[in-house]
């Protein structure tokens, strides 16, 4: 992989769906994008606040390697909040900053709307590289403040996954009931309908989508197989600090 500038269990993992379609209705339709200001998007990327195609298919490729000419893939968090089984109240993006994951940026930004506790929401993500140590912590804490609120992240590739500690962060992910699984074709296309700038066209497989994604998949169950070592994530954030990666 090219990355970023950022008791023993056998059980299976259950998967959840991805972002639900109304049946003869456009996907788009109730969707308020959120301008620069409000969203963190780089107001000189697309004038609609979408991803451009270029970004997505370079940002969003699960290859195993970049091939010439070489660029640096970074994170980006597309999501989608709703109301539990009802409409949608914001979608957007972040991407990282400088000592700023976009995990931390999506956070700030779910707290800042000020959302009722007596409300259930749901929020899907999708995300270029799989949350590290650090954001899971994060996202953990996130969720907990939001008894009634329901995270699940799409993961196009996995970051640094022979570290514990990244390890770890996704597994304690998973028994804190936020899945994190990885896109398959569905996935991509979906968040390829919603967060890109399609301008209409469908979603184009890239060579090997499938087979990347199967041997992704297959990494990820088993490092969700592993024990669930309870004190060892929080031990490993006095080891590390948001900003001890090249984010770009």
């Amino acid at each position: 992989y090219t990355h970023p500038s950022r008791g023993q269990s056998s059980r299976k993992y259950q998967l959840p769906s991805p972002l639900p379609k109304e049946k003869g209705s456009d996907t788009r339709r109730g969707l308020r994008c959120l301008g620069p200001e409000q969203t963190g998007l780089d107001s000189g990327i697309n004038t609609q606040h979408l991803l451009s195609e270029d970004v997505f298919k370079k940002q969003f490729g699960n290859q195993r390697r970049v091939t010439k000419p070489y660029y640096r893939r970074k994170t980006y968090v597309c999501y989608q909040l709703k109301l539990l089984r009802g409409p949608t109240i914001a979608k957007g993006y972040f991407r990282n900053k400088k000592k700023r994951h976009a995990e931390i940026r999506f956070i700030d930004k779910i707290n800042s709307l000020g959302l009722d506790q007596d409300q259930s929401y749901e929020i899907t993500c999708y995300v270029t590289w799989s949350p590290c140590a650090t954001c899971a912590c994060k996202l953990i804490k996130f969720t907990r403040k939001f008894p009634n609120l329901s995270l699940r992240i799409f993961v196009s590739r996995l970051y640094y996954h022979w570290f514990r500690q990244n390890q770890q962060g996704l597994r304690q992910l998973w028994a804190s009931s936020i899945p994190v699984v990885v896109m398959g074709y569905q996935e991509f296309a979906d968040c390829w309908e919603n967060f890109a700038d399609n301008r209409g066209n469908p979603f184009q497989s890239w060579e090997k989508l499938t087979e990347y994604s199967k041997g992704i998949k297959r990494r990820l169950q088993k490092i969700l197989e592993q024990p669930l070592n309870l004190n060892g994530l929080e031990d490993a954030m006095g080891n590390l600090k948001l900003g001890s990666v090249d984010l770009g």
